[in-house]
């Protein structure tokens, strides 16, 4: 899809959920990024269990419409934000996000934990767009950086994030306890007491 980018709200302020952030048009085809709505739920989980067949982790995925309406639309403030790529009625990308607030920079930090577009509609500028959209809500926010991890073997991914102008961070190695060994040490440290 080619067209051109234009803002419908003023960038001044941190849009709503119900505005629309930006939109892509072209011929007949209507792109618009918006913040996710309650109402997008049904349409958003399938988009996140084809983002966890992709990522080969759809055994371990628990996420539920009702976890979606709790974690991200009625808790305040809520633990995930979410952009949504829509064209006619359909979602077709999601880029989820969060903050955290207390970094060394002593400005919040924007980790993007999912961007995921339907398989048809790759290679058509929706995560250009999507990434665009967060990059605004990073900047009114007045974050120090957007970060992420993109598995080794997402070439495609590192190769499109690289054209936007990130860069892979070598000097950190991303360390993860399971749920089972951060258990594990807790009951350690209670029974060494």
């Amino acid at each position: 899809m080619r067209g051109h980018v234009r803002v419908l709200k003023a960038a001044t302020r941190r849009c709503t959920r119900k505005e629309i952030t930006r939109s892509l048009a072209s011929g007949k085809d209507h792109m618009e990024i918006r913040k996710a709505v309650e109402a997008d739920i049904p349409n958003l989980l399938p988009l996140m269990r084809q983002l966890a067949e992709f990522e080969k982790y759809a055994d371990d995925f628990a996420v539920t419409e009702h976890v979606l309406r709790e974690q991200g639309f009625q808790r305040s403030p809520p633990d995930f934000h979410c952009l949504v790529a829509e064209e006619g009625s359909d979602l077709v990308g999601l880029l989820v996000y969060h903050f955290v607030a207390f970094t060394y920079r002593a400005k919040p930090n924007l980790i993007i934990k999912e961007l995921y577009i339907a398989g048809p509609h790759r290679s058509r500028g929706v995560g250009k767009l999507l990434m665009k959209a967060v990059a605004k809500e990073a900047a009114f926010t007045g974050c120090g950086v957007i970060k992420w991890w993109v598995a080794k073997w997402n070439e495609r991914g590192i190769e499109f994030y690289k054209q936007l102008g990130a860069q892979i961070d070598s000097d950190w190695h991303e360390f993860q306890l399971s749920e089972k060994a951060f258990r594990d040490l807790a009951a350690s440290v209670e029974e060494s007491r």
